[in-house]
């Protein structure tokens, strides 16, 4: 089991000049533990689980994540679920405090799966993830998702993968 570390994230094929090409392999059926795990915090607005400010939330925590010097290309990760159907709450992991924005820590054990297919299927894969924690043993208490692609890069690779990342 990885301790406060995700799978390899290959992030030298970029095509786009935006988000890289994502590899799956290594990432399906994973155990991760995360002890203190240093995240940033924010949240974006939603009409109905479309987000409507996602593009200045993340841009401003990237600029000062980049600033304070805390990003890792290898661990650039951001898990996101929603709170409810108006808001969203998203974790970037970071090596370090990030000055000016909200700092958490994650703690626990979670298990991953990887998921192809349109962002409309959140809630389906949402399920699968509960269903693969019961199947385990366990419950997941939250699921977040790692949305490994924007909706831009996505069709320009022809697919779209989400991991799944379910606390249990």
């Amino acid at each position: 089991m990885q301790t406060n570390s995700f799978p390899n994230y290959d992030v030298s094929e970029n095509s786009t000049g935006c988000c890289p090409r994502f590899n799956p392999e290594g990432w399906d059926n994973q155990k991760i533990h995360f002890e203190n795990k240093k995240f940033v915090r924010a949240t974006t607005r939603s009409a109905m689980h479309v987000p409507l400010n996602m593009g200045s939330v993340f841009t401003r925590v990237q600029k000062h994540i980049e600033e304070a010097d805390a990003a890792d290309p290898a661990t650039e990760i951001v898990l996101s679920h929603d709170t409810s159907p108006w808001q969203s709450e998203h974790f970037f992991a970071v090596l370090k405090d990030v000055p000016g924005e909200e700092m958490t820590e994650l703690s626990g054990d979670y298990i991953t799966r990887v998921f192809e297919g349109p962002y409309r299927r959140a809630k389906d894969f949402d399920h699968d993830m509960r269903i693969a924690a019961k199947s385990g043993g366990k419950t997941a208490k939250e699921v977040y998702f790692f949305y490994t692609t924007c909706p831009k890069c996505a069709k320009a690779y022809c697919e779209n993968y989400m991991i799944g990342v379910a606390r249990v």
